[in-house]
């Protein structure tokens, strides 16, 4: 462990490749428990605490402006308006294409974390934006993006992209907007299709509305070019 003044660890530090500094609790009688999420952004996984914390890693990884993740790869130590210590440990990292980052928890209920959390926010979002970063409480997603994205991310490999050729016959299908059957009808063997048109929407290359919900006769259409990685439908 290395203590250093914001400013400087964040012109210097990369973060986004650090280890936890503290782990996850496991809480006895909970569903969930801590894991790791397999980055599509970076290639690598990233630890996870909870479930809200997962559909907030979903959303980040299909962002094009995000380069780097990671789960609570800081600690930051303050002294209060009495002068006691205080500490906090964001659960999330984000580093973005100009290299500035955000801070993030991700409480699993609206406004949730106790009077600790909120106050810890505020010294936390304070000095965020000395150094030009954000801190931010991601707050529970709408239940039908999250089960969108939840479905999309499963096709998150570049493997289901099925290579250049397919990809490219995903997009022209797709180049006026049409139900989804229809566009993978008209590229070939559906068993073979789906899986890249699935990725295609995960990375962006086509674009639904995620706030309805996904079936095959959803109108998809053209989002960014080929080659381009990342994003969001």
């Amino acid at each position: 462990m290395r203590q250093l003044p914001l400013h400087k660890a964040a012109a210097s530090v990369r973060f986004e490749e650090l280890a936890p500094v503290a782990a996850f609790p496991v809480i006895p009688g909970k569903r969930w428990a801590p894991g790791w999420w397999w980055s599509a952004t970076t290639g690598r996984h990233v630890v996870l605490g909870s479930a809200a914390m997962r559909s907030q890693l979903m959303l980040l990884d299909r962002d094009p402006g995000v380069v780097g993740l990671a789960g609570r790869p800081l600690r930051l130590v303050w002294r209060d308006g009495q002068g006691r210590v205080r500490s906090w440990v964001p659960q999330l990292f984000v580093r973005y294409t100009d290299g500035t980052a955000l801070l993030a928890d991700c409480p699993s209920v609206p406004g949730g974390g106790g009077e600790r959390a909120r106050l810890a926010a505020r010294y936390v979002g304070a000095a965020c934006a000395e150094v030009g970063w954000v801190y931010r409480r991601l707050e529970p997603l709408d239940p039908v993006v999250e089960a969108n994205v939840r479905w999309l991310a499963g096709y998150r490999h570049p493997r289901n992209a099925g290579g250049p050729q397919r990809m490219a016959a995903v997009q022209e299908a797709f180049r006026n907007p049409r139900p989804l059957t229809e566009g993978v009808r008209a590229v070939g063997d559906p068993m073979a299709i789906w899986p890249a048109v699935f990725h295609a929407l995960w990375s962006g290359r086509l674009t639904v509305p995620l706030s309805r919900p996904l079936h095959e006769r959803v109108v998809a259409g053209p989002g960014r070019p080929a080659g381009v990685t990342g994003g969001e439908a």
